[in-house]
C-alpha cells in the first residue's frame, strides 16, 4: 500500500487518504487496487475515526484502469485483472468483488467519506470518486464513464452508486458514448456535491465540521443513508426508530447537548 496509497491521521480523528502513484496519474494497476482495498479495511476498524478525506496527489484524482498492466505478468495471484471470467463473479469483499470494492468500500467505512477530485477522473477512477458520501470537484476536471471505449461495461460499482444521483437518460448517454465531460458538468448533472477551485481544502474544512458531531449519530445516519435506495418505507421507519433508540441518552449524545449549551468543543469517546 505504501507506494500507492497513504493515510495520514490529522487532528480530531480525520484521516487524510491520498493516492500517490503520481507518475501514472494514480491509474489503477494491481498494486493500486490492493492498496485502496487495504486502506478501506484499515479505516473500517480504526478507533477514533471521525471523517475521511480522499484525494489524488499530482495531476489527477485517478485516471482509471492502467491498461499497460493488463498484459503484464506481475503479481500472478492478482484477483482483479488475471482471469476475469473466474474472478469478476466472485464476491470476495462482502457483496462486491475486489474491483468493485475500491469504489463501493467507501460506503462501508463507518465515518463519512469526502472525496476531492481534480485533473482527471476517468472510468474506474470516476467510480471510486462516486463511492464517497460527499464529492468536491474542480470545475476543469476531465471526467468520463470510459468503459464503452474499450467495449466494456462500467463494473466497479458505478451503477448502484450513481442510482439516485443523476437522471437515468443522462447516465445512459454518458455510458453509451463514453464522452468526456467537465467537473462543472458533473456537478450540474448530480455526480458531484460541490464544485470548487480548491476541492481538497474545502473537503478538509467540511471534514472538520463532521468531526465535531456525535460519532454515534454520524455512523447511524450513514447506515440509514446506505439502505435508503432499497428499503421499503416500513423498513426505513423501523430503522430510524431503532437507530435513535440506541443513541438517545448515551454519553456521546449528552455530550453533544452539553457542548452546545456550554458553547465549547465536544469531547466524544468511542
Amino acid at each position: 500500500m505504501k507506494d500507492r496509497v497513504s493515510i495520514t491521521m490529522l487532528d480530531d480523528g480525520i484521516a487524510d487518504v491520498r493516492f500517490i502513484r503520481t507518475d501514472k496519474m494514480n491509474a489503477l494497476d494491481t498494486a493500486m487496487f490492493n492498496g485502496i482495498v487495504e486502506a478501506i479495511e484499515q479505516l473500517k476498524t480504526m478507533k477514533g475515526l471521525r471523517a475521511v478525506v480522499v484525494s489524488g496527489e499530482g495531476r489527477a484524482f485517478c485516471a482509471g484502469l492502467d491498461l499497460s498492466s493488463l498484459g503484464s505478468n506481475e503479481d500472478s495471484d492478482d484477483k482483479v485483472t488475471k482471469d476475469p471470467t473466474r474472478s469478476l463473479g466472485d464476491r470476495t469483499n462482502g457483496i462486491a468483488n475486489r474491483a468493485q470494492y475500491v469504489a463501493w468500500g467507501w460506503r462501508e467505512v463507518p465515518a463519512p467519506v469526502i472525496a476531492a477530485a481534480h485533473g482527471v477522473a476517468f472510468g474506474g477512477g470516476f467510480q471510486v470518486l462516486s463511492g464517497a458520501d460527499i464529492r468536491f470537484i474542480h470545475p476543469d476536471t476531465r471526467c468520463a464513464i470510459m468503459e464503452m471505449k474499450w467495449g466494456l461495461v462500467p463494473d466497479m460499482a458505478g451503477f448502484p452508486l450513481w442510482r439516485g444521483n443523476v437522471r437515468d437518460d443522462v447516465l445512459r448517454e454518458l455510458t453509451y458514448t463514453n464522452r468526456e465531460f467537465s467537473g462543472r458538468e458533473a456537478h450540474e448533472m448530480g455526480f458531484a456535491t460541490h464544485i470548487s477551485d480548491t476541492p481538497y481544502e474545502d473537503a478538509l474544512a467540511l471534514a472538520k465540521q463532521f468531526a465535531q458531531k456525535n460519532p454515534d449519530a454520524m455512523k447511524a445516519s450513514k447506515r440509514l443513508f446506505n439502505m435508503m435506495q432499497d428499503a421499503t418505507d416500513a423498513e426505513l421507519l423501523q430503522a430510524e426508530s431503532d437507530e435513535q433508540s440506541k443513541i438517545m441518552r448515551t454519553p456521546n449524545q449528552m455530550e453533544a447537548v452539553m457542548s452546545q449549551m456550554q458553547k465549547r468543543k465536544p469531547e466524544f469517546t468511542d
